[in-house]
């Protein structure tokens, strides 16, 4: 079963996250325009060479979950981490509301539904997670769920924890890697954002005032990203926390490690047996001839 490649930004398994103390910049650490695109290219040819051999190799799947506060950053790393890939070798989701359907089964139904196949990558931009996140800062939301017998209080969300930990346990087993990363922005940053959003008229079509309300809960997301990072980073699913103030910086963090848990999967392209190597030598020499 895949076990989580060491990163100065991996959440440990212990429980001993604190957001308080993570970084959401790197102050020692800047790329202009042209280090910045040098480095992801590179980064970009090393995640495309092992996503060829994934799909040949057909064994494993790779999910990767993106989790953050508003205007973080999701949609630019998504967008720059997968460039480059064979569309057919990759398959991105983005999660909002859900729907009538999706309410009427169990919380994990509709993402369950959109996992990799094997030999493939899958994004999910937002997941799972929000259920332990923005339904926690909402519990009001509970109530289009309709659960039976539901539990109160801290047992509650435990049951959610632990129904998360097990899925994700059952897909690792089953050969997919799983790997989540929380894009950390800080709430300054958030703001300038969120200003750029309105007086940038390209950008105005990003604003939400809805966004804005829920920066108003901020310290109770802080509480439910911390109980969620410790309650699920385990060495089958990690956690990654990246500093998200500077965009650059984190895009090549997560290619980083996106290219470097890719590497340990030991991927390979399948080799041909006795048989199926004659054989082919035996269609080659026809065709040489025809």
């Amino acid at each position: 079963m895949f076990n989580a490649i060491s990163n100065d930004f991996l959440v440990p398994f212990d429980g001993s996250f604190s957001i308080e103390k993570s970084l959401t910049k790197i102050d020692s650490l800047n790329y202009n325009k042209s280090s910045y695109q040098e480095n992801l290219n590179q980064l970009n040819d090393r995640i495309d060479n092992d996503q060829r051999m994934l799909y040949a190799q057909n064994h494993h799947s790779v999910l990767l979950v993106f989790q953050a506060m508003d205007a973080a950053g999701k949609d630019s790393t998504i967008r720059a981490v997968t460039r480059g890939i064979n569309p057919s070798g990759c398959q991105v989701y983005s999660f909002k509301q859900p729907s009538s359907e999706e309410l009427d089964h169990d919380f994990l139904w509709r993402t369950a539904k959109r996992m990799p196949e094997r030999g493939r990558i899958g994004v999910f931009n937002r997941s799972y997670y929000e259920e332990v996140l923005v339904v926690r800062v909402h519990p009001e939301y509970l109530r289009y769920q309709r659960l039976p017998n539901r539990v109160e209080g801290s047992e509650f969300w435990q049951q959610r924890y632990e129904s998360i930990r097990q899925h994700e346990q059952h897909l690792a087993r089953n050969g997919t890697v799983v790997i989540k990363f929380w894009l950390n922005v800080s709430k300054d940053e958030q703001k300038e954002r969120f200003l750029a959003r309105i007086d940038t008229p390209e950008k105005n079509w990003k604003f939400s005032s809805a966004d804005v309300e829920e920066r108003g809960h901020w310290d109770e997301y802080m509480v439910a990203y911390e109980a969620a990072l410790n309650e699920t980073s385990r060495p089958w699913a990690p956690w990654y926390a990246i500093p998200a103030d500077d965009k650059r910086v984190m895009r090549i963090k997560v290619a980083e490690i996106v290219a470097e848990t890719l590497e340990s999967l030991d991927l390979k392209y399948p080799s041909l047996n006795v048989r199926q190597t004659d054989e082919l030598l035996q269609i080659r020499e026809s065709l040489v001839k025809t």
